[in-house]
């Protein structure tokens, strides 16, 4: 089986710099304005990153899908960062509807952006849901489907069996964790997600293109892990901000640095 045709793969290392929950009391380094985002993107890319997962955030630092705040932080890093991958994000955080993060992709019409497939399919499988889907993968948007669990993996399986979801080009995200206090995830952690890719590889006669991002300290472990089963990963202060010795990271860009001194080949 090889990698269907299509848009860019997934890059080797994403950033993720902010997420949707944290802000500046969490760390003075996390990126909340554009301008900060891109910055960090630049830090980033030069510490070995190739792609960038945004979110931007109100002018109360606040999680917000806004086409406009969108467009103009993907115009800022083309300018500033024209060889980095950017994918905006579709999630809702309890705030935004189906309907609501369907029409910020379709207003920005971004080349990647990550989707949860819970999220999408929260309102049922509707006519609306198939159009999205089916539509973006027409324009060539690289849609990243954000995957919990293994039985998500598998919900994912049924939707492009059934045609809800085109069953080509197919990214995924696998997430080690939640957000909870003390959330410590393991590589082991990602063995369940594995399996239930390769019945949906073989189910469907493709390859993914996948990453894993991971909460907790032990991150760099998890993405490790990760890589060393050919996938890719995402990093960065959206889900951890703890070296893999511990310490807290200056900023996002120590963190891509962290990651790739961890590496066995680097030793």
């Amino acid at each position: 089986m090889t990698l269907t045709a299509g848009q860019s793969p997934l890059p080797a290392i994403m950033i993720a710099p902010n997420g949707a929950r944290k802000g500046k009391a969490d760390h003075p380094a996390l990126p909340v304005t554009i301008a900060e985002t891109v910055k960090t993107a630049l830090a980033c890319q030069e510490a070995g990153a190739d792609g960038i997962h945004a979110h931007v955030r109100d002018a109360k630092g606040k999680h917000i899908l806004d086409a406009g705040l969108y467009s103009e932080l993907l115009d800022e890093l083309t300018k500033q960062t024209p060889d980095l991958y950017a994918q905006i994000t579709t999630e809702a955080v309890g705030q935004y509807s189906p309907a609501e993060q369907r029409a910020v992709v379709e207003a920005v019409e971004p080349t990647a952006v990550s989707i949860s497939v819970k999220e999408m399919l929260s309102d049922g499988e509707t006519a609306d849901v198939k159009r999205f889907y089916h539509a973006q993968a027409e324009k060539g948007v690289a849609i990243q489907h954000i995957l919990y669990d293994q039985q998500q993996v598998l919900f994912l399986l049924d939707l492009c069996r059934r045609d809800i979801i085109p069953a080509r080009n197919l990214h995924l995200l696998f997430v080690l964790g939640r957000y909870t206090d003390g959330q410590v995830s393991s590589p082991d952690d990602l063995l369940p997600f594995i399996k239930a890719k390769q019945s949906l590889e073989e189910a469907l006669q493709i390859k993914a293109d996948w990453a894993c991002c991971a909460f907790g300290a032990q991150e760099t472990d998890c993405l490790l892990k990760a890589e060393s089963l050919q996938g890719k990963v995402r990093i960065g202060f959206e889900n951890n901000m703890t070296n893999k010795d511990g310490t807290i990271a200056r900023d996002n860009a120590e963190r891509v640095v962290d990651l790739i001194k961890a590496r066995p080949t680097a030793h």
